[in-house]
């Protein structure tokens, strides 16, 4: 297993919805969990996330009562449509989207099909797949 440089650890109220957030209506995968700790590693492609939750294992700002905030995750896939029928399926309210996009780069002028959503902590998450 290879592990990138920067891997994102978000610290959850509660695993299970969570997980069925990231794994069932996302299209990540457990790569390996510690139960007894609360921790999930999920992978997507070649995207990685920590899942903590709080108050189990060595969750640090446990103290701290916002989570999410005004970060947002931009996340590859390559079937950002089968992601928004689950969303869809299971009622999963979305902030924007599905929408397409283009936005200028270093390397051009790119487009994308992107959808704004948030998980059952407030983190807000991008999944994007470009467009040719």
């Amino acid at each position: 297993m290879r592990f990138n440089a920067l891997i994102p650890e978000l610290g959850v109220t509660d695993l299970a919805k969570s997980l069925d957030f990231y794994v069932g209506l996302i299209g990540f995968s457990v790569a390996y969990d510690r139960p007894e700790e609360g921790f999930a590693f999920l992978e997507l492609g070649e995207a990685q996330l920590m899942l903590d939750t709080i108050g189990m294992g060595r969750t640090i700002g446990e103290d701290e009562p916002i989570l999410g905030g005004g970060i947002n995750f931009q996340l590859e896939v390559a079937d950002l449509a089968s992601i928004v029928a689950r969303l869809k399926a299971a009622g999963w309210p979305l902030v924007l989207g599905p929408e397409e996009r283009r936005y200028r780069t270093s390397e051009g002028e790119k487009a994308q099909r992107q959808l704004w959503v948030r998980d059952p902590d407030g983190y807000l998450l991008r999944p994007f797949q470009p467009v040719d």
